[in-house]
């Protein structure tokens, strides 16, 4: 964006310069510099471009460089590696659909075929029509426990606060969920006012500082949590146990960043530094936190509770569904975070280097929950890199039953990628507290492209289920979708990722990867099995 700017700034001048040399004052301000003026006044009253509401004229130079980028590839280097966090072809297709353009393609693929990792999906020559508003983009979540479980859509705005997102952010998102019948998660900030203004479906998370619904010491208040969780927008409680972007470490809420509006909503002091610890307070074993998801269900009114996490040490999840079957209490949720996913920041090896990814996490998890005979009951839920409708497909494909995202919820708002998030100074009003920046953001037309952009993303991925004969995303699995691993050899994700069958683990047939982290786990401990038996031997040698 910088780049973009200062090379477009450069060209200007140079122009200005030469036209002022070769011409009278008169005529360059007639020329130059009165179309200029009116530009920029149209730019401050459009309401369709926030980073032209906040940048007024020079905001055009990101569009001047996104068109002459492909030439200068084309001509001035070999490779055409895109390193933004989201690429080209992915970010054009949420624009046009939130834009509400023909989203459609010329002239064929533009993919590697060949290339190794190359996937799609294998249509039927008896394939179907697909119908819109078809109910089979709804999926009930609500275990046994559950007396008030709600009907998802498959595709939903992931957790981002507010404090993170700005004012309007929240308001354009929310509305945008009213305006498509999908839920919108909280992120940990708790729920704001801008949450609630426009009534759409909410998912409460609450994270390890527990957010408005804590005490003085920080520790969960059950009183403050039933306070808002019974209110009729907040459909389903997420616990959040870690997010892919930075698993296992705190977030910190800067004094400067914790204004009086803030420090309100998340019960904390204003103009304090707040530190998130990396676990929770409210339990700490596998057990103790099943009772807590219950005890959470049961101040909610019976709402569906379920937990986030990335999967880092394997036996721990284990750890967790012995839990559930000792107890007798599960999640009716289980929300899986690839260690791709997105944040405002985080350290650059926890973002790089800490987390499975979702592909393999979502497979393990799925495996996992039908291996304790505990999938039926329990809804998965991905989250990491979530696009497009192929996207969708191939995490339902390999074991989930919804999707969520956050980038590209952010991207339909506007977002253009300019890497500011952590800076205050977002440039199109998304991720900032500047009140100056966040006014460019428009909550009605960015509501109706977030639910645009969610209605044909939905609509693509039921198209291309029904060209493979299917009616329900729940006929898909693992043998609707192709991988190639090697130039000469193609595989079918059930031939790559093995099912599991019902009860495996519960009846000793597990496969021999689970026999290791089976014996590492215990519902009484999120520690391994074999370290705590290590700790006790080493300790009786002391003594």
């Amino acid at each position: 964006m910088r780049r973009a700017f200062v090379i477009t700034s450069i060209i200007t001048l140079l122009i200005i310069g030469l036209i002022s040399i070769l011409w009278q004052p008169i005529l360059w301000a007639l020329v130059i510099v009165i179309p200029l003026i009116i530009r920029g006044i149209v730019d401050i009253f459009q309401r369709r471009h926030s980073l032209l509401r906040n940048y007024p004229v020079v905001g055009h130079a990101r569009w001047t460089m996104e068109f002459i980028r492909p030439f200068v590839r084309q001509y001035l280097f070999e490779s055409e590696t895109d390193g933004t966090p989201i690429n080209r072809m992915h970010r054009s297709v949420i624009y046009q659909r939130a834009k509400g353009s023909l989203d459609s393609t010329p002239y064929g693929t533009k993919l590697d075929t060949h290339r190794v990792g190359y996937e799609w999906i294998g249509h039927s020559l008896a394939a179907k029509h697909h119908a819109d508003h078809h109910p089979a983009t709804k999926v009930t979540v609500g275990g046994p426990h559950c007396t008030q479980p709600y009907d998802a859509s498959i595709f939903n705005i992931s957790a981002m606060s507010f404090g993170a997102l700005s004012n309007n952010a929240i308001r354009a998102l929310n509305k945008g969920a009213a305006l498509g019948g999908f839920y919108h998660n909280t992120g940990e900030g708790s729920v704001s006012d801008y949450h609630l203004e426009f009534g759409g479906d909410l998912v409460w998370q609450i994270g390890t500082g527990y957010f408005g619904c804590r005490d003085a010491q920080g520790n969960f208040a059950a009183e403050a949590f039933r306070q808002v969780a019974t209110k009729p927008s907040i459909k389903m409680i997420e616990i959040k146990l870690s997010q892919g972007a930075k698993p296992g470490h705190g977030g910190i809420l800067p004094a400067h960043k914790n204004t009086n509006e803030i420090a309100r909503i998340r019960l904390v002091e204003p103009k304090t530094q707040v530190d998130s610890p990396p676990s929770h307070s409210a339990f700490s074993t596998p057990k103790e936190m099943m009772h807590f998801i219950q005890q959470v269900r049961e101040l909610s009114g019976g709402k569906p509770v379920g937990i986030k996490l990335a999967i880092g040490r394997t036996s721990e999840f284990i750890a967790l569904c012995k839990a559930m079957l000792a107890t007798g209490f599960a999640p009716d949720f289980i929300t899986v975070d690839g260690g791709e996913g997105g944040t405002g920041a985080a350290p650059l090896e926890f973002a790089n280097s800490i987390g499975m990814p979702l592909r393999e996490a979502l497979v393990f998890v799925c495996d996992v929950l039908v291996g304790f005979n505990l999938k039926k009951q329990i809804k998965v839920i991905a989250s990491g890199k979530v696009f497009t409708g192929f996207n969708i497909v191939k995490n339902i494909a390999v074991g989930a039953d919804i999707c969520n995202s956050a980038r590209g919820m952010m991207i339909a708002l506007g977002c253009v990628q300019s890497l500011e998030c952590h800076t205050n100074k977002c440039p199109t009003g998304v991720a900032t507290q500047n009140p100056a920046l966040a006014r460019g953001l428009v909550v009605e037309s960015k509501a109706e492209r977030v639910a645009r952009f969610h209605k044909e993303t939905v609509k693509a991925s039921m198209e291309m289920i029904a060209a493979a004969g299917m009616r329900h995303m729940s006929e898909l699995n693992r043998s609707h979708v192709f991988r190639r691993i090697s130039e000469t050899e193609v595989r079918r994700f059930d031939q790559i990722y093995l099912n599991l069958t019902p009860g495996s683990l519960i009846n000793g047939g597990a496969p021999e990867k689970f026999e290791q982290p089976m014996k590492e786990s215990s519902a009484d401990s999120f520690m391994p099995q074999q370290i705590i038996e290590q700790s006790v031997q080493g300790l009786t040698a002391i003594k």
